[in-house]
């Protein structure tokens, strides 16, 4: 079995994602007020939210992508890892390492946990599988 066909396989179409009860809320309005200038991203965005167990910011399992934080994770569709922050669209920077929550690998990234790997789509409908490997909050 090839090394992708293994990641395939341990990944989840949906693993169980965790969020945080206003960021949730932000968010789901920053997708919908998008939803014209990115409705892939935010047509994913929408359903990762409306599936997530939501949490009150204090009682947040730990190792879960929230916004902000620092992610290290693999994405089978290029090589070698990626480290990135989590950012709201304004102050995404690719080149800084700074990713949009409304591309659609911010709206795979979101919360999922240490160890977690999700299939997900790509721009090119090709599918991808995300790891995380890291996560690092802000603070």
């Amino acid at each position: 079995m090839t090394d992708t066909l293994m990641t395939k396989t341990k990944a989840s179409r949906r693993p169980p994602i965790h969020m945080i009860d206003n960021e949730a809320e932000s968010l789901a309005n920053l997708a919908i007020g998008n939803s014209e200038r990115f409705p892939e991203a935010s047509d994913l965005l929408l359903r990762e939210i409306d599936r997530a167990r939501i949490h009150a910011a204090g009682k947040m399992p730990v190792g879960i992508v929230t916004m902000n934080s620092t992610v290290e994770f693999v994405d089978d569709a290029h090589e070698g890892g990626h480290t990135v922050q989590l950012v709201y669209p304004g102050q995404a920077d690719i080149a800084a390492g700074k990713l949009s929550i409304l591309t659609p690998v911010g709206a795979g990234l979101i919360g999922l946990a240490e160890g977690q790997s999700i299939i997900w789509p790509g721009r090119n409908g090709s599918e991808r599988v995300l790891t995380i490997r890291k996560v690092v909050q802000p603070g």
